[in-house]
């Protein structure tokens, strides 16, 4: 019998599965802080999102008029969605946060040049939600070190693994 109750361990959120990871938005940018949004969505894109049907690498956070809206995002449609439905897979998406969160998001960019960014999109408690950053732009050399740094943990693990032999 299988168990029950076991639980599934994941890199940034405790309470979901992940539908899809923004790792180009960790190579660009240093992400100071972040946030969990709810998304409004439409059905057709619910079921979009359970097949993991999403690409979000080039979207961006806009602040306007005390709202976050989610800009190119890309949410393939199902294909047994309704032909009745007006289907528009880049259409902007609201994001659903609190006053005080939207505060300090617009104060951190208009004051402090950061930039908001999806980092990761996952299923909480049935309901989706869109992890954001608050992010700096890294500059090419910290790119640079970033990628060597990875190598040098890939070749120590080559060696470790050749002194255990």
């Amino acid at each position: 019998m299988a168990k029950k109750g076991k639980k599934q361990k994941l890199a940034n959120t405790n309470t979901g599965k992940i539908i899809a990871l923004n790792k180009r938005a960790r190579f660009e940018y240093h992400i100071e802080d972040r946030f969990e949004a709810g998304l409004v969505l439409e059905g057709w894109e619910v079921k979009s999102l359970r097949d993991g049907r999403i690409e979000f690498s080039d979207s961006y956070i806009l602040l306007k008029d005390n709202e976050a809206w989610l800009f190119g995002c890309r949410l393939s449609p199902h294909p047994t969605t309704s032909k009745h439905t007006q289907v528009d897979p880049t259409r902007t998406r609201k994001l659903l946060l609190h006053r005080n969160e939207i505060n300090k998001l617009m104060g951190a960019v208009e004051r402090q040049g950061y930039t908001v960014i999806p980092t990761s999109v996952y299923w909480s408690k049935g309901k989706v939600k869109l992890e954001i950053g608050m992010a700096k732009g890294k500059q090419q050399h910290d790119k640079r070190k970033a990628v060597k740094s990875r190598e040098w943990q890939v070749e120590q693990g080559r060696i470790m693994k050749g002194v255990n032999r």
